[in-house]
Formats: structure tokens, sequence, C-alpha cells
């Protein structure tokens, strides 16, 4: 499968090197807005095309597949016209503002009967999957506390007056959408959509949040969920059961899982990540579906999908945080 992409970010440069480690997409090229951008992050990294118009990239017959990285406030409406032409979508996370557009999405998707997925790395590790299949050792849960604080360089230029899409409302940004959706990801894979989610956003003076604190309450406990790009911590996340406790070392990036048994007090090694670029687990897995047709396993992951903007976009609102793609 011929795969292309939309963005020339970071993100998007170490998603094509995990593509290529994996060998189960054929990088075929790039879009940008600047035509001399596409061409060359396309031709740095082995592509033969480059696009400046989207709908020249959703109608080329020489693409399959196309990953999104662009800002959030734009997932939306790339991501329908790939879709209407015809191509399966992976789009970076957060892949929508809120439930309105994930529907319409997902309706287009099905009526031309593509694929259209979110790239959510953290739940797909061989760590987290072990976390699932133990997660019944901990018998009745009491308590989670699942964070990552992770001080963001472009918070600097924010504080010196300059724009950036990160800290912005108009660019459907944010502490919770752009790192918060990671720990609410492993809250929803784990424990299902929540009863109720309120978030408590520290505001900083656009109206964006820097930090927050999502709450999500189930039935037998409250699982929060701690959020931010303008502090730093590296303090692990934890779930509490009344047999024990798992710890796992950043809800992001998920490569140590520990146990602790609730009577002996002892740390027990349960799972270590072999693999330095998780990006490969999502990436072939993403690759099986579409091969295989799996639509038991795209139906499960888009369910997820949806339960995360659903408990994101509704807390996120209620809160007072609102954003242009709200207003239809």
């Amino acid at each position: 499968m011929k795969l292309a992409t939309i963005g020339t970010s970071s993100i998007t440069q170490q998603f094509v090197k995990a593509i290529k480690k994996t060998g189960r997409f054929d990088y075929i090229g790039a879009y940008s807005r600047s035509e001399e951008k596409a061409k060359q992050f396309s031709q740095q990294y082995g592509g033969s095309l480059w696009f400046s118009s989207l709908d020249e990239l959703a109608t080329s017959k020489e693409v399959d597949v196309v990953y999104c990285a662009s800002p959030n406030s734009l997932h939306f409406q790339q991501v329908v016209r790939l879709l209407r032409g015809g191509k399966h979508v992976i789009c970076e996370k957060p892949i929508f503002a809120n439930l309105k557009e994930f529907d319409e999405a997902v309706s287009i998707a099905d009526e031309y009967h593509v694929y259209l997925f979110e790239a959510i790395r953290n739940i797909q590790t061989p760590v987290f999957k072990k976390l699932q299949q133990a997660l019944p050792k901990a018998g009745q849960i009491r308590s989670a506390v699942l964070q990552l604080i992770q001080y963001s360089s472009r918070y600097d230029k924010f504080l010196s007056g300059e724009f950036t899409n990160i800290f912005s409302l108009q660019f459907a940004a944010g502490a919770l959408q752009d790192i918060g959706v990671y720990p609410a990801y492993v809250a929803v894979a784990l424990f299902g959509e929540p009863e109720q989610a309120v978030y408590y956003p520290v505001k900083l003076a656009n109206g964006i949040d820097g930090s927050g604190t999502l709450v999500l309450t189930y039935p037998a406990f409250v699982c929060t969920v701690l959020c931010s790009k303008i502090a730093h911590s590296d303090a692990p996340s934890e779930i509490h059961g009344e047999k024990g406790t798992f710890r796992i070392n950043n809800a992001s990036d998920i490569k140590r899982l520990e146990w602790i048994d609730a009577h002996e007090k002892e740390v027990h090694l349960l799972a270590e990540q072999e693999v330095a670029d998780d990006k490969v687990y999502e990436i072939a897995h993403f690759a099986d579906i579409i091969e295989q047709e799996n639509q038991k396993e795209y139906l499960r992951l888009r369910a997820l999908s949806r339960s995360v903007v659903k408990t994101m976009s509704s807390a996120r609102v209620e809160s007072g945080i609102l954003f242009p793609n709200d207003k239809f």
C-alpha cells in the first residue's frame, strides 16, 4: 500500500521513519500548502510525489493511505476530503474536536468503504496490552492517577508574545487536546467510558488551557488525569486496586510496567518495551486491519476513539473552552 503524508513537522518525520522500519507501507509522497516544502520533505524520505493541492492528493490514483498530521483544527476538513477521494486515513491524535465532526467523518468513511484511524500509539504497545491483560490482578480498582506533565519549549515563545498554534483556541489545541489525550486514552481503554467527566483547566491569558485536571468518575472509583504543557514532572502513573498497584513510567511513552502487591509492598517488573520506536506497533496494526479487512477490530478501535472524543469534548466545553470547530 502506498502512503502519503500531510504535514512536515517532527511528528510526521518520526512517523515516516517508523513506516520504513515496519516495511508495511510504501512512502510515496507529501502534501503541504507550500509546494517547495512538500517536494523537499518527500524527496528527503524517498518519496516520488508531492502535492500542494489537497484535491490532487485526494484524487491521486498513486495513493492508497494518507497520514494526516496537520494542526488539530484542520483535521476534519482535510480528512473528509481524503475519505471522499477513497483514501484510508490515519489521523494524528486528537482526531477531531467534537462528536459532530467524528460522527460525520465516520459516516463518510463508511459510505466510501474506507478506514479511518486515530494515531494514538500508547495503547498499541505490548506493555500496555500486558497491563490490560493483568488488570484483574489488582482486584477492585479504587483510584487511578494518570499524568503527563511535559514543559513545552513553545511555551517560552508564547510568553514572549509570539503566536504558536499549540497554545491557540483557533487551532483547537491546549493541554487537554494535545497532551491530556494520552492519559485519557489509557483510562477509557482500561476502564471504559466514564459516567461523568469534569475538567478543571488552568487557563492562560488567551483562554487556552496550559494545564488542567480531568476527573473521570466510574461506579467504584475516580480516575484523575493530570496534563500540562507549562510544567514538567517525571512522576509515574498509577492504578490502585485493593490487591495491589500497577505503575507505568509514562502515560504517553509506555515502556515499563510494574506491580506492587498491597501486602508485600515490593515492586515487581511485569513488562518492559524492547523496541525504541513505539510507532511501529500502531502502524503494523493499521496495516493488518486494512489488509485483512478486519472489521471487528476496526470497529473496536473506532468505538474507543469515539468514547475519548466524547469524554474530552464534553468536559472541555463544560469548562468554558470553546473552539471555532464547535460552532456549527
